[in-house]
């Protein structure tokens, strides 16, 4: 397999046609539809879904990982040596390294989900300001699922649930975030049966179809009846909670001090939900990595202790 093909591959996928990999690497279409071609040919299967956007195929996934992987050694050997390494897959518009030039940096593609995202990563982000040599890109979806952007060979790394580490990755705890139900008093006042509420009525706010937080504290009978509304924002979701839309299972962090000032109550009878989350990164020898990993486990040092 050839090096051009496989960034290629990469190219593809992150930007979904062949059009927008051919202005990430500089070159046309039509040679990324060569290359393209010629790896299938080369490895004798099907890579790519041709589609808007076009995706992996099975096959398509294991050469996938193990071009990020590749593209990963040899920017890091280039960078040792003090050379360009051509091509740069992630697409900055930088050419080759040299006098008057920019040296291309190395794309960190990462898994993370939203709620940390608006909470404790920031923290990530503001030490990432700091690196010269390299670009995040994030990629954000429910925490039950970022492991399978692993398994796609679409990230590097991800924040996880899952504890069994992915073929080829490592595994590291990074603590819990605790989810609280709560709601504003007004909205708790109206569905409001004795000392508890009527969950079957009362709306709920969930973040996607994915989302089964608030479904893991109830019935399936409340489950069923009640009327939900879907905000799919971390920070939309935390507004649409204060703002009395429904009620939802926020991360203690973004509660702050809102039931010691009244402007939210728990919800009667419902218990609150810990999910731990995990580093799985691939398990490669390299700096960059290394950076990354510390860097995240670090900054989870806010969470909860497992």
């Amino acid at each position: 397999m050839q090096l051009d093909q496989l960034r290629a591959l990469v190219a593809v996928i992150d930007e979904g046609t062949f059009e927008a990999a051919a202005r990430r690497l500089r070159v046309t279409p039509s040679a990324v539809s060569q290359r393209i071609r010629a790896l299938e040919t080369r490895t004798g299967r099907v890579l790519v879904r041709r589609g808007t956007p076009c995706t992996a195929t099975a096959a398509g996934a294991l050469v996938l990982r193990s071009a990020r992987q590749v593209d990963l050694v040899i920017g890091e050997v280039a960078e040792a040596l003090g050379t360009s390494r051509g091509e740069s897959a992630e697409g900055n518009g930088n050419g080759p390294a040299g006098e008057g030039s920019q040296a291309p940096r190395t794309a960190l593609t990462m898994a993370v989900n939203a709620d940390s995202l608006a909470t404790w990563f920031p923290q990530v982000l503001r030490e990432a300001c700091t690196w010269d040599d390299a670009v995040l890109r994030l990629r954000v979806d429910d925490q039950e699922h970022t492991q399978e952007m692993l398994t796609s060979g679409e990230v590097l790394a991800a924040v996880t649930t899952a504890n069994t580490a992915v073929v080829g990755c490592t595994v590291r705890p990074l603590g819990v975030m605790r989810y609280l139900p709560v709601a504003t008093p007004s909205l708790l006042a109206q569905h409001r049966v004795g000392a508890g509420v009527d969950l079957a009525r009362m709306p709920v706010v969930q973040f996607n179809v994915k989302d089964t937080l608030q479904d893991a504290v109830r019935s399936a009978d409340q489950i069923s009846a009640a009327p939900w509304h879907e905000v799919p924002s971390s920070e939309a979701f935390a507004r649409a909670v204060r703002a009395g839309l429904g009620w939802g299972m926020l991360p203690e962090p973004q509660i702050g001090a809102a039931l010691d000032s009244g402007r939210l109550e728990r919800v009667p009878g419902l218990a609150h939900q810990d999910v731990p989350l995990h580093w799985q990164v691939w398990h490669l020898d390299s700096r960059h990595l290394r950076r990354l990993t510390d860097t995240v486990v670090e900054a989870a040092r806010a969470l909860r202790p497992v």
